[in-house]
């Protein structure tokens, strides 16, 4: 099964802004999203915007980024540009919306 989109966007962004080689920061972002009670398969937005900000900072000095908090500011940013995009329907829902 493929990793939610916000996921995706997290882990991208933490590579760009922390340093952090691709597994590192997946990992890192698996280990938030698992404290957090969280899969990365269905993990929205808004969700990951609340992991970001309230358990992804220590997560980050553990590992020695010098400053969690602009690394994380700029993943909310990059999250709420996504929360903002349209969502594709599936096509069952548009099957549903034209039949009925």
């Amino acid at each position: 099964m493929a990793n939610a989109p916000a996921f995706e966007c997290v882990c991208e962004e933490l590579e760009r802004t922390s340093g952090l080689e691709r597994l590192a920061a997946r990992g890192t972002v698996r280990i938030a999203l698992k404290e957090s009670g969280l899969e990365a398969q269905h993990v929205r937005a808004a969700q990951m915007a609340v992991v970001v900000q309230r358990l992804l900072p220590d997560l980050l000095r553990s590992r020695g980024i010098a400053s969690p908090e602009d690394a994380c500011a700029a993943i909310r940013e990059r999250l709420a540009r996504l929360a903002e995009e349209p969502v594709a329907e599936s096509p069952d829902a548009v099957f549903r919306r034209l039949g009925g």
